[in-house]
């Protein structure tokens, strides 16, 4: 895997001071001017999302931009996506501590984190290797107790030895939704992405399982990088 920083060559997050001035004050700017003022009310969410350092989870050149209102390209199609898209992607998904969750394309690991901090049992999948191993060292350094686990697979494929699952989250955005992954749901279980068909903007989807069927709710506006995962094959028309 290429990528332009490496968080597994830099200065070992192990060696950075648990507790920053200048980080924890970001993160409660964070929460109280991006995510509160804006709907986001979930008191797990908020308290997972004030706890965890996201500076853990970018290459060292790169954490001074993790607390801004906007993604951090961190290459190979994934980011560490902006602060109130994941929040707003959580929080319509309805997680509840205990359930079963989910993270595909989970790239360094930041969304697994977060649910694994809520108090979710979660499974992170990721494709490239570099990021697994980078996944791993920052939620170790970042979390104590209850650990999302890292896995190197297909992200397209989901994680079918663990199903069901309650809750899938998608770091990103696709084309059409993956509805072949509401195999690995249990009734009632939610799958969120990022719906960013061509020539429209990005938009917050959940599929919800009921009854054996799927019902669609449409959430707000979101940005996020086009996953290579979820491509659709060449040739492929919508």
């Amino acid at each position: 895997m290429k990528m332009a920083h490496s968080l597994v060559t830099e200065t070992p997050l192990a060696e950075m001071p648990r507790v920053e001035e200048d980080f924890a004050l970001a993160r409660r700017f964070m929460l109280d001017c991006q995510l509160t003022p804006n709907g986001i009310t979930d008191p797990l969410l908020l308290g997972a999302m004030g706890e965890i350092p996201r500076e853990a989870f970018v290459p060292e050149a790169l954490r001074a931009r993790v607390y801004a209102d906007d993604a951090v390209p961190l290459g190979e199609g994934r980011t560490l996506l902006a602060p109130m898209v994941l929040a707003k992607m959580i929080q319509l998904a309805l997680v509840q501590p205990g359930e079963r969750a989910l993270v595909l394309a989970a790239g360094t690991g930041y969304g697994a984190a977060v649910l694994a901090r809520m108090g979710l049992i979660v499974t992170g999948v990721e494709s490239e290797a570099g990021f697994v191993e980078a996944a791993r060292q920052a939620v170790d350094f970042a979390l104590e107790g209850n650990r999302p686990t890292l896995v190197e697979g297909d992200a397209k494929a989901g994680q079918p030895a663990g199903a069901p699952y309650r809750v899938i989250l998608i770091e990103g955005a696709v084309e059409s939704l993956p509805r072949e992954l509401a195999s690995q749901l249990g009734e009632g279980g939610r799958l969120v992405v990022i719906l960013r068909r061509r020539g429209e903007p990005g938009r917050i989807v959940m599929l919800r399982k009921l009854g054996g069927g799927l019902t669609e709710v449409v959430g707000p506006d979101a940005v996020g990088p086009l996953l290579p995962d979820f491509a659709p094959p060449p040739g492929f028309v919508f």
